[in-house]
């Protein structure tokens, strides 16, 4: 199966063309909730989740059409997917590490006030449940305080959802 197109490895160049542009837009929504005055620690980070899985598909489909007509096989399509998805949220996660450096703990501090707000209002809902209490102490005690635990967190969450959601698109991209 050769190349259509004379690019030495396409495969790799898709993931990282692909991964990059994604991570890119995930720093530029964490930018743009601070600079319209929202958290950009908190929830409204996390619509940038969408950013993998979109991208890890977007370049399946770009890989497509190096190998015309008969596709690019199901572990070259599974594998640019996971590819972008590792590239996406490496660069997401250098963004929201030097992002969270520049602008100080003071920012931080602010998000784990609202952070402890929201988890109180919701107490009542964690002790209604099994090892509620337990779960509620958990989850207290695993917010993230500093820069190096928030760009562990994007890179985890953007490269758990790119991964679970790039399979079955490789799957279904396959030809």
């Amino acid at each position: 199966m050769e190349p259509t197109l004379p690019h030495p490895r396409p495969l790799l160049r898709t993931a990282i063309l692909c991964g990059t542009v994604a991570g890119f837009l995930c720093i530029c929504w964490v930018l743009f909730l601070y600079l319209t005055d929202n958290n950009p620690y908190g929830p409204k980070r996390t619509l940038a989740d969408f950013f993998t899985p979109i991208a890890a598909v977007s370049a399946q489909l770009l890989l497509r059409r190096y190998y015309v007509p008969e596709g690019p096989g199901l572990w070259r399509s599974i594998a640019v997917g996971v590819l972008t998805a590792v590239v996406t949220a490496a660069v997401a996660a250098a963004g929201m590490y030097v992002f969270s450096r520049l602008t100080g703990s003071a920012l931080i501090a602010e998000h784990l006030v609202e952070a402890k707000k929201m988890l109180e209002a919701s107490k009542a809902l964690y002790t209604k449940e099994a090892n509620g209490l337990q779960q509620y102490q958990a989850t207290l005690r695993n917010l993230a305080t500093t820069a190096a635990e928030f760009a562990q967190d994007e890179f985890v969450k953007k490269l758990l959802l790119g991964v679970v959601l790039s399979i079955p698109g490789g799957v279904f991209l396959r030809k």
